[in-house]
């Protein structure tokens, strides 16, 4: 008698899914494109890795509370640390961003991967505005109080109280990390799934030594 035929479970063909599309090998090169070298192709790393220290260090003052990090030269230190983490991921992020448009980053079926990128950025920003609204201090008082008005006119204060700290603290701290964290990772498994994109095909003549261009 012939053995009967095993059903294969749920789990047996998600792991087919996933293993067909993003295969290991893809997911963990253990090699990259040799024009990967360029400083272009450097600032997607240096934002990863300033995001790293942002989450670190926004942990810390977010359990520690306002009067640590306003009071204690601990606190003074985590704070400038997440500051300028996060001064310094805005900033390599808008290159990476100006990089890859000027390379047409959504060339070869990468449309996913610029999409991902584009919504990081949107969502960074409204990340970093909460961000002021919870320092508890004079300057995000004027910030919430100068954005509320603005909001009240555009008819979503009822929804968004930039004033309320508590409703503020959850949407740096836990909401729209959480969402940012989450594009970023699509946009990591787009760029293993479809590779970074190369840069332009040089003109032909970029390919000849100066010398010889020069020549009649």
């Amino acid at each position: 008698m012939t053995a009967p035929a095993v059903q294969p479970s749920w789990t047996g063909r998600l792991r087919g899914r996933l293993v067909r599309a993003l295969p290991p090998d893809q997911l963990l090169p253990d090699r990259q494109p040799v024009y990967v070298s360029s400083w272009i192709y450097v600032f997607g790393v240096l934002t990863l890795a300033a995001f790293l220290v942002v989450l670190v260090t926004g942990g810390l003052l977010a359990v520690e509370g306002p009067q640590w990090w306003h009071r204690s030269d601990a606190g003074h230190f985590v704070n400038s640390l997440h500051l300028w983490s996060v001064e310094l991921f805005m900033a390599f992020m808008v290159i990476h961003l100006w990089g890859k448009f000027f390379m047409a980053a959504w060339r070869g079926h990468r449309a996913m991967t610029w999409i991902t990128g584009s919504l990081c950025f949107v969502g960074s920003i409204g990340t970093a505005f909460t961000g002021y609204l919870i320092q508890s201090n004079f300057d995000a008082q004027w910030i919430s109080t100068q954005a509320k008005d603005g909001l009240n006119a555009a008819g979503i204060g009822a929804f968004f109280n930039v004033t309320d700290f508590g409703q503020m603290l959850m949407w740096h701290v836990a909401l729209l990390p959480f969402v940012v964290g989450v594009i970023i990772g699509v946009h990591i498994l787009q760029v293993r799934k479809r590779g970074v994109v190369p840069p332009f095909e040089l003109d032909p003549l970029d390919r000849v030594a100066p010398e010889l261009r020069s020549q009649p």
